[in-house]
């Protein structure tokens, strides 16, 4: 009797999985931005080729990003970044986001006194 519920609850518990990783899985849309740019038929959706073409751009840009990283922040050339370099990556990608969020603020300001 035991087994029988234990086996039962297995069950269950695999089948709620299942079906929580098809329902997260259909829920998975593409931006808005993304489907202005691959959406080449026009038709609202992206069919396998849009699919396709826009995961091969997703995946180019990011290895442009890793190459650029590589180029600007391995100092001793040894083809990846260790500890150190990762770190000053760190604190250029905080300050620019700092420079930005100043400059947001600024215009914020700015557009508020002429109000």
């Amino acid at each position: 009797m035991l087994r029988l519920a234990l086996g039962f609850l297995a069950l269950l518990f695999t089948v709620t999985l299942a079906s929580a990783k098809e329902d997260s899985a259909k829920e998975k849309k593409p931006s808005k931005q993304t489907m202005e740019k691959h959406d080449a038929n026009k038709d609202g959706t992206l069919d396998d080729t849009e699919k396709a073409a826009a995961k091969a751009e997703a995946a180019a840009k990011a290895k442009a990003t890793r190459e650029a990283n590589l180029a600007k922040y391995d100092a001793n050339k040894d083809g990846k970044l260790d500890d150190a370099e990762k770190a000053t990556m760190k604190a250029d990608h905080e300050a620019a986001q700092a420079a930005k969020k100043a400059e947001r603020e600024a215009k914020k300001a700015a557009k508020e006194e002429k109000q």
